[in-house]
């Protein structure tokens, strides 16, 4: 499972990014109490999407 957290609600919706990911990543999630949640390990795909959408890849960490 791939988790993703720290997404300020205010600034995104979740709920988008959410099914973004699932697209991005061909994959089964959720979102939930302000996380993601991707079916299957997809950090570096996450992390590519992300970048790609603006985030600064400084603040993208991968554990």
């Amino acid at each position: 499972m791939t988790i993703v957290e720290g997404i300020d609600e205010h600034d995104i919706d979740v709920r988008e990014l959410t099914k973004t990911l699932k697209s991005k990543c061909a994959c089964g999630g959720t979102s939930k109490k302000g996380q993601i949640e991707l079916q299957g390990d997809h950090k570096r795909k996450v992390k590519e999407v992300l970048a790609g959408m603006g985030f600064s890849s400084d603040t993208i960490e991968i554990k």
